[in-house]
């Protein structure tokens, strides 16, 4: 059964969303959660809780990185634990930057040239490429699709995972161009992205929408959609509600260009 609400949740403030130079000597999947993070995360399950109808299971599926665990632990709390079921999911990982990475003067190199390349198919040097996530990010929704095939599977599905998995699993759900995805800002630390289902059509539409870098919202039509919509969820790009929660918008510093 497909669940009633899909969320995805980019992981609480990290120590690196602080100082970017720890990733110089820290393992991407290991950096911690700051204080702020914490909070964030916190209170982020209690977001959730209010969303939930009485007697809703909610079934997480978590990056393996410690943030984003870190955020699961913290959102958890404000859930009765007869309420919950936990899946660690090593596709939603990190894009990889290719282990340690190198003195700032390097790493802005790198982020010029991709800028210039397109974030989706540029490949970092030892890492992967948007379109490589793509790909890991596509054989986990075949994975959900399967699964939702139970008539057991819980009524509201979390994700917690980074900005640019959620941004590449919209993307694949609804078939956004390689253009629409490269208009999109980065997600807020602990922010949700909301896809409900129509009862009546078992379709999914985002309830909440990302904010869109105006100059580069112009290299498409956000009229676009599919040959065959009814095929398919509602995904067009403009055909999401632009209610995102603005109270976790001072939150977000890092966009989409400083990933």
């Amino acid at each position: 059964m497909r669940p009633r609400l899909i969320i995805l949740v980019r992981h609480g403030q990290s120590e690196a969303n602080v100082d970017i130079s720890i990733h110089r000597w820290v393992p991407d999947h290991k950096i911690k959660l700051t204080k702020v993070g914490v909070e964030q995360a916190l209170e982020a399950g209690h977001r959730l809780n209010k969303l939930l109808k009485p007697d809703e299971v909610v079934q997480f599926y978590v990056s393996p990185y410690l943030r984003a665990r870190q955020t699961f632990e913290n959102m958890s709390k404000a859930l009765d634990k007869r309420r919950w079921k936990y899946c660690e999911e090593p596709r939603l990982r990190e894009q990889d930057w290719g282990n340690f990475q190198g003195p700032p003067e390097e790493m802005a190199r790198i982020k010029m040239e991709r800028k210039s390349y397109g974030h989706f198919f540029y490949r970092i040097p030892n890492g992967e490429s948007g379109a490589d996530v793509y790909d890991r990010i596509s054989t986990f929704q075949e994975t959900l699709h399967r699964a939702f095939a139970s008539p057991s599977f819980p009524s509201v599905l979390v994700i917690v995972t980074h900005g640019l998995l959620s941004r590449l699993f919209v993307m694949r759900w609804f078939h956004w161009s390689v253009e629409e995805f490269e208009s999109l800002n980065n997600l807020c630390t602990c922010e949700f992205v909301i896809m409900e289902k129509n009862q009546e059509t078992n379709k999914y539409k985002l309830t909440t929408s990302y904010n869109i870098e105006a100059e580069a919202g112009e290299e498409f039509s956000s009229e676009d959609v599919m040959e065959d919509a009814s095929e398919s969820d509602e995904q067009s790009l403009n055909s999401s509600s632009l209610s995102v929660n603005e109270t976790y918008r001072h939150h977000c510093i890092h966009r989409l260009m400083d990933l």
